[in-house]
């Protein structure tokens, strides 16, 4: 298997790029397109455990467009052949001060294109750097 082929590594950052662009800017219609449109694709969130594009959807339609401004740090994205790829990142919000967002997204490319099967964030206390 090869990782990290250059052309897969761009595909899947436009992506992750473009996923979080619609983030910040609240654009259901392109987060929505975004995950895999599938009973099996699953995002544990903050404060829910969503099972099924439609429980996703459902969520991203009733969430406050307020408040989702955020700045990433430490992006790895790692491409497994031409097909997979995992994208992790750490997000910080200025409403919450102390705290560092974690986020890893699986995607895999599909005839429609690359799109989100797994997701799981999650907020922690800003760990001591020694």
């Amino acid at each position: 298997m090869e990782i990290d082929l250059p052309d897969v590594l761009a595909d899947v950052t436009a992506a992750f790029e473009r996923y979080e662009k619609a983030l910040v800017s609240n654009d259901v219609a392109v987060l929505g397109e975004l995950f895999r449109d599938d009973t099996r694709t699953l995002r544990y969130g903050i404060g829910e455990n969503l099972y099924g594009y439609e429980a996703i959807s459902g969520f991203r339609a009733a969430r406050s467009p307020v408040g989702l401004n955020r700045r990433t740090a430490k992006t790895v994205i790692t491409a497994y052949g031409r097909d997979t790829a995992v994208a992790s990142t750490l997000f910080y919000r200025d409403s919450l001060p102390g705290k560092v967002g974690r986020q890893m997204q699986t995607w895999v490319r599909f005839p429609e294109g690359w799109r989100v099967v797994a997701a799981h964030v999650s907020i922690i206390d800003e760990p001591k750097e020694t």
